[in-house]
Formats: structure tokens, C-alpha cells, sequence
């Protein structure tokens, strides 16, 4: 972020034959709607097809995608429809993010995928490397990346307006852990969804009702979200990895409960060791992150002045004053008397998803590829398999995509998808 960007040549391989985007969106309900709503704004989108297992959720898109095909599994959409595609959008549970995108991209399609990327490192690693050899677009949807907020935050810290950076402090009030017990019982599925496509890659078990696992609370179980952290980790690290131009980091620590078997624990504390950079005061920077009911230690959220911090946000601390980062508000910058004069830089607000697509059609280059998203996805899936191990620092070697003093860390880098399911590269 902090070197000269290169001049900007268009990917004229990777554009359309024709001055249109042909999409397919896997999911038709919540962020997936929301994201085929957003690109579909777009005069040069058109949705060809849309992948569904739950007929429920098909609501939100009747009268508005009347033209799209609709199928129920998302490999036989791929097989028949790829060659009317050029580009397509991934917003389903975290577990089917990298057999969807993946299985796109082997068919030289462009890919528009939802935070985190994918839900083991491993899947992500591969996932990048993969849309680099092939050339192709890529955008993960941290669309917050694109807003003013965040972008003037990296300037003002980039510029060395609070200093050097001594220490991060990120955190969410969000909860999605689950401490309760798991429950033994097993529920009929509903009409009209289909659980074995909805578990795709992960291993066959009964379907539990009250919305356990579907359609928000997978969030909070181990096999299919990535707790809070995976959530708003990818938003809220975001502008941290932008400003300091971080690299991958040297080791994780988590202080807070272990998850259980099925389910993310709530109320998280993970240290982070970074790899020091130009915008940073020593060879090393910690950064920290919290969540549920955990906050950064008072005397950091004194810097900030009197008032309660926002209930999202982060704390850059410098050796010059510090700034309060809210999600998502411009930053606020402490001091305030040492600031009174401060004018903010002004800038604007690009459109994430009108980017991907510009960029499809060889316009544009997108500012949050996969080239960036995937070691930010990967440094923040650091944090969930930390709390496997709580109180433990483990030691990381990105490289080779290991825990250099704990074998059964890296266990949890990659899993094993159930036969019928593999996907070539993953």
C-alpha cells in the first residue's frame, strides 16, 4: 500500500467476448442476495443462473432475476451453464466458499467471493495461487475496503500522522460462539431443503431445527463458520493489514475459552506477532483482537478519550498520538488537542462490486483480489485454530503452511472432504 502502484494495463484476455457479464450466483438468500443485488446493479451484469438447495430462500429473487435459471445443485449448474458465464459470485456458508470458487475457476471463470475467502488456511492458499496462475479477476466482498473510512485511515497512518505504530487493538461485540451444549437430538428437514447439498464437503450428520444450523447460525459451529472472528475479522483486520502493510505473522496466542467439538466458543482474546514494516516502531508489532464481551485493556481505551469506544472497531496506537478506527466511520484521531488543526484527507467512496465487474470486462483492476484477500483470509483463520489451543503460543511458518512447535495445530490447516465431494486442487 505504501509503494508506488504500478500504471494499470487492461486484462483484455480476461474480458468478456462480449460487452456483458454473464453471472451465476451461488445462494439466493441474505449476503448472497445482497451481493446479487449490488452486482446486478451494474448496467453489464446479467444473471444467467443461481444456485439454491432451499426453496425458502428463493423469495427475495423472484421478480427480480425472473430470467435466471435456478438449480438446486450447484455442480450441475456448473456443467451445464459454464460456457454462457463469464464471472461468478460466492455467497454461501464459509465450508462451501473454496469447492464453489475453485470449481469456478477451473472453468476459467471470474470470481467475486464473500469473507473469509474460504474456511480452512489451506483452501485459501491453494485458491490464491490458483487465480494468479490462471490470470483471472477476483474480489473478495470486504467491500468495506473500498469506502472512505477505511482508505483515509491507511493514508492518515501511512502519512506518519500518529507516528510510528506501536500496537493494534481490533474488536467485535458480535457473538458467534455457542457455549451451550450440543444438542442430541435429531429434527425432520423442511420441505423444499435439501441437507445433504447444503453439507457438501463436510461429513453427513442429522439435521437440527431451530434455525441450529441453518440459515445464520452455522456461524457458530466449527465444521461450517469461523466464529466472530472469521465474520468481521476479514472487515475489521482489513484496514490494519492495508495501513501497516502487513506480511504474514511470526505467531498467534489465544487467551479466551476452547471451542467444543461443535461449536466456536465466544469471548475471544488472540495475540497476534507481526513482522515488522516501514509504518511500524520495532522490528516486531502485536496486534490484538477481542470479541462478545471482551475490550481492549482500559489504559489503551483512555488514549481514545472519555467516551465508550463503538461496539466494532480498532485502536492504532503510535508513538505520536493514537486513532480510533470505528466500523465503519472515518477515524478519530487522540490527542484531540494535539490534533485541533488536523484536516483529514478527502476522498471517496468507490463501489466494490461495480469494480469486480469493471474489471471483468478488462476497465479496471479490483482492489481487494485474492492476491490481498487471501493472506489477510489466512492470517485471520490463524485466530480460530489458536483457540483450539488456549493459553499456547504457536509459532507460524507461512511458507509452508505449518505450526513449527505444534503438530496438532496444523492438523486444522486443511480438512478432508467426504468422498464424492473432492475438488481437484483442494
Amino acid at each position: 500500500m505504501g509503494a508506488t502502484a504500478a500504471p494499470f494495463i487492461p486484462n483484455l484476455l480476461s474480458a468478456p467476448p462480449s460487452d456483458r457479464v454473464r453471472m451465476a450466483s451461488f445462494g439466493a438468500g441474505n449476503m448472497a442476495f445482497v451481493t446479487l443485488r449490488m452486482l446486478a446493479a451494474h448496467p453489464k451484469v446479467k444473471f444467467t443462473c443461481i444456485a439454491e438447495v432451499d426453496t425458502a430462500r428463493l423469495g427475495e429473487i423472484k421478480g427480480k432475476f425472473d430470467d435466471a435459471k435456478i438449480y438446486e445443485d450447484w455442480r450441475k449448474m456448473l456443467d451445464k451453464e459454464h460456457k454462457n458465464l463469464d464471472a461468478v459470485c460466492v455467497g454461501t456458508p464459509d465450508h462451501m466458499h473454496a469447492p464453489m470458487g475453485m470449481s469456478s475457476m477451473h472453468h476459467g471463470l471470474h470470481v467475486y467471493g464473500q469473507k473469509p475467502l474460504a474456511h480452512d488456511i489451506f483452501e485459501v492458499r491453494r485458491m490464491t495461487e490458483f487465480a494468479a496462475k490462471k490470470n483471472l479477476v477476483t474480489q473478495m466482498g470486504i467491500q468495506i475496503h473500498s469506502h472512505l473510512a477505511y482508505k483515509t485511515a491507511i493514508q492518515v497512518v501511512q502519512a506518519g500522522t500518529i507516528g510510528k505504530i506501536k500496537e493494534v487493538h481490533a474488536w467485535s461485540e458480535k457473538t458467534w460462539g455457542d457455549m451451550t451444549p450440543f444438542p442430541e437430538k435429531t429434527d425432520p428437514v423442511p420441505e423444499g431443503f435439501n441437507w445433504d447439498l447444503w453439507l457438501g464437503v463436510c461429513a453427513p450428520r442429522p439435521f437440527v431445527g431451530d434455525k441450529f444450523y441453518h440459515p445464520v447460525n452455522w456461524r457458530k459451529r466449527t465444521d461450517f463458520g469461523t466464529a466472530t472472528f472469521g465474520d468481521m475479522g476479514c472487515h475489521i483486520f482489513d484496514p490494519v493489514f492495508g495501513a501497516l502493510a502487513l506480511t504474514a505473522p511470526l505467531s498467534v496466542r489465544s487467551e479466551g475459552p476452547a471451542p467444543s467439538a461443535h461449536n466456536w466458543a465466544t469471548n475471544t482474546i488472540i495475540h497476534y506477532v507481526f513482522p515488522g514494516t516501514a509504518y511500524t516502531e520495532a522490528k516486531t508489532v502485536p496486534v490484538t483482537w477481542y470479541d462478545g464481551d471482551e475490550r481492549p485493556p482500559q489504559a489503551i481505551q483512555d488514549l481514545v478519550g472519555p467516551k465508550k469506544i463503538p461496539g466494532q472497531g480498532s485502536i492504532f496506537v503510535g508513538t505520536k498520538g493514537a486513532m480510533l478506527l470505528p466500523h465503519y466511520s472515518v477515524p478519530q484521531l487522540f490527542p484531540t488537542g494535539d490534533f485541533a488543526s488536523y484536516k483529514m484527507p478527502e476522498l471517496k467512496t468507490d463501489n466494490h462490486y461495480d469494480q469486480f465487474v469493471d474489471a471483468v470486462l478488462g476497465k479496471a483492476k479490483t482492489s481487494a483480489p485474492f492476491s490481498y484477500a487471501g493472506p489477510l483470509t489466512e492470517s485471520v483463520l490463524l485466530g480460530p485454530i489458536a483457540t483450539r489451543f488456549p493459553k499456547t503460543t504457536l509459532n507460524w511458518n507461512a511458507a509452508k503452511l505449518k505450526f513449527t512447535n505444534s503438530k496438532e495445530a496444523t492438523q486444522w490447516v486443511r480438512k478432508t472432504y467426504r468422498d464424492g465431494w473432492k475438488v481437484k486442487g483442494l
